[in-house]
């Protein structure tokens, strides 16, 4: 009896520790971008193998994404080298070219095994998509970008981040992982959320 209650206690330990591996809550909420929205923030770099192999489970879960959850994709800048990806993003962002850019940066890496991690090389790739290399290389190096660059920068800090992919759901719960599992966390995390924003009106 007491050893079948044991082989019970370890299980349930297990699984607690399971579960609560699915995500830990942030010692220090972050700022959202649209207060009374419930923010998730995926922090990625396009060299990271499991950012890529989020990306389909993430494009699934924005077909059926609530009305009321404001998506915000943030280019992790841990380092010199993902800055420079990250300046990129933010200079595909502002003339325009980002959407149809993310994914085919994301293969040009990932499965052309191109290495695009400095100005010249994402110029060139960026101008593949229509950006005037002049303007673009302008761009990338203006206080503008610079300003994103750091806001992110910031945050990741804020956040603790030591790697990515990262997902953190409205300021307060860091979720990790490359599966499926990741956006079924983070499904759970908004409806925690939203109960706790009803509770408060």
């Amino acid at each position: 009896m007491l050893k079948r209650f044991l082989a019970a206690l370890t299980l349930g330990l297990v699984a607690f520790t399971a579960q609560a591996a699915d995500y830990e809550v942030l010692s220090k909420p972050g700022r959202v971008d649209k207060p009374g929205m419930i923010e998730v923030r995926e922090f990625f770099w396009y060299g990271c193998p499991h950012c890529y192999h989020l990306e389909p489970h993430v494009a699934t879960w924005l077909k059926t994404k609530p009305a009321n959850v404001n998506f915000v994709r943030t280019p992790a800048a841990l380092n010199p080298v993902w800055e420079q990806n990250a300046r990129g993003y933010y200079t595909a962002e502002t003339l325009g070219i980002l959407e149809k850019t993310h994914g085919p940066l994301f293969q040009a890496i990932q499965v052309g095994r191109q290495r695009l991690f400095d100005k010249e090389s994402l110029t060139r790739f960026y101008a593949g998509f229509g950006a005037n290399p002049a303007n673009f290389g302008n761009l990338y190096d203006s206080f503008a970008i610079s300003g994103k660059v750091a806001q992110g920068k910031a945050l990741a800090q804020q956040y603790g981040l030591d790697g990515v992919p990262a997902v953190v759901v409205n300021g307060k719960y860091l979720v990790k992982g490359s599966d499926a599992k990741v956006m079924a966390t983070v499904n759970e995390l908004i409806a925690k959320e939203r109960l706790a924003m009803a509770k408060k009106k």
